[in-house]
């Protein structure tokens, strides 16, 4: 889990996850770390898994995975390593360099770069993850789902892990190791978004993401959703309109056919 960013950062992207005590649990492979809100309630953070090797419920959902995968909030990179052992292509963004560098010690490829900014292979990712929690990310679930629609395929498949209560909650919230306040302990407030399942498929429903399966696994509920036929439909038509003019205003250069990342 992290906010999937880059050495910049933005009012949806904090520094706090590239700072202590989030580097630090990290390199270390162990917790305490929690989310703290505004009011003091803490939400744990598990470091330890995040730090294993993928899990039975890790693997139901790369087993649904299609395609490229772009791991958003790699943190210490389990699935991309995973996904890279069983030869598939996977990427993982994230904004820590202690995430990055965990998950390239563990044989996966990882960017320190923003879900926010220009990524490898735009339009062309088979699957987006958004697990452990990273549906949350910058507080706005629909502004995340547009963006991944961005960065999928046509017809591509969003894979998100949910909360598991049925909750629907936008809270600014802090990195925090639950231990007496130092100078710099977890830096400052973020948005953060925490949903259940049924408030994920309204959200999605709304912006024409549709339910393809919902599953638990250890306790952990995940669901898959790919676009409507008829937003995609539309969506390309319109990308279609928009590249015949752009194009038409430039002169061809022959290294926008080169293969991206993703593609």
């Amino acid at each position: 889990m992290s906010i999937a960013g880059t050495t910049r950062t933005t009012d949806t992207e904090p520094a706090a996850w590239s700072d202590d005590p989030y580097s630090e649990a990290l390199r270390a492979g162990r917790g305490p770390l929690f989310l703290r809100r505004t009011d003091g309630w803490l939400l744990p953070l598990d470091v330890e898994r995040w730090c294993s090797r993928a899990d039975a419920a890790d693997l139901s959902a790369l087993h649904r995975c299609e395609g490229a995968v772009l791991d958003v909030g790699c943190g210490p990179g389990r699935l991309v390593a995973a996904l890279a052992a069983r030869g598939q292509r996977a990427l993982g963004v994230d904004i820590s360099a202690a995430a990055v560098e965990r998950t390239l010690r563990h044989g996966g490829t990882a960017l320190r770069r923003s879900v926010f900014d220009p990524l490898p292979g735009e339009g062309r990712w088979g699957t987006v993850l958004l697990v452990d929690g990273n549906i949350g990310i910058g507080g706005d679930p629909a502004g995340l789902l547009r963006r991944a629609a961005g960065l999928l395929a046509h017809r591509g498949l969003i894979i998100a892990e949910t909360a598991p209560v049925d909750i629907d909650e936008r809270v600014h919230v802090r990195v925090d190791d639950g231990r007496r306040p130092r100078q710099g302990s977890g830096g400052s407030h973020f948005p953060w978004a925490r949903l259940g399942t049924p408030a994920l498929l309204r959200h999605g429903r709304a912006i024409g993401w549709l339910p393809v399966d919902q599953w638990e696994a250890e306790g952990r509920p995940f669901v898959a959703l790919r676009r409507s036929s008829a937003r995609v439909t539309r969506q390309s038509a319109e990308h279609t309109n928009s590249a015949a003019v752009t194009s038409s205003q430039r002169s061809r250069n022959p290294s926008d056919d080169r293969p991206a990342y993703g593609s």
